[in-house]
């Protein structure tokens, strides 16, 4: 007979994974935002630094420290955008603080590496076919989406 009790103790088992999931959708979300209108809405991205706090409390072994280092990786990013007058926008900066702290350092910086070569391969296949030109902007969260969901299928975090 089904228990409800069997279904939570399934859910505390798998709480990693259903958060991964959960972030994913949230992910989803800023990426049908960041295509459309180029823009990210404000509220709906702080939203993430709740799901940061809960992935803390996912039955998930990592220290502190190493989720607070990264998300300090999306306050270079921070800097990085008000140095460059906003050609790296806020909203993907602030996204990548929140990621960090819920991936922790090493996972954000091999989605970094993951979205920048996506990016890169893209902008150059854009600029091959003359869709593109060298001061075209582009959305970067579909990247930073491809990146993460593609670490998670492979097991990476």
């Amino acid at each position: 007979m089904f228990r409800i009790d069997t279904v939570f103790k399934a859910a505390a088992e798998q709480s990693w994974l259903i958060c991964r999931v959960v972030f994913a959708g949230y992910l989803g979300v800023l990426t049908v935002m960041d295509i459309r209108n180029k823009r990210l809405n404000l509220l709906f991205l702080l939203s993430g630094f709740l799901l940061m706090a809960a992935g803390f409390f996912c039955k998930r072994e990592i220290h502190p420290l190493l989720l607070a280092t990264g998300a300090g990786v999306g306050l270079v990013f921070l800097l990085a955008s008000r140095v460059t007058g906003e050609s790296f926008g806020y909203g993907d900066s602030i996204l990548i603080m929140i990621m960090g702290g819920f991936l922790g350092f090493w996972d954000i910086l091999s989605l970094l590496t993951a979205a920048f070569l996506l990016a890169a391969v893209f902008s150059v296949i854009m600029l091959v076919r003359k869709k593109f030109n060298r001061k075209t902007a582009f959305p970067f969260v579909p990247f930073l989406m491809i990146a993460y969901t593609g670490g998670m299928i492979l097991g990476m975090y």
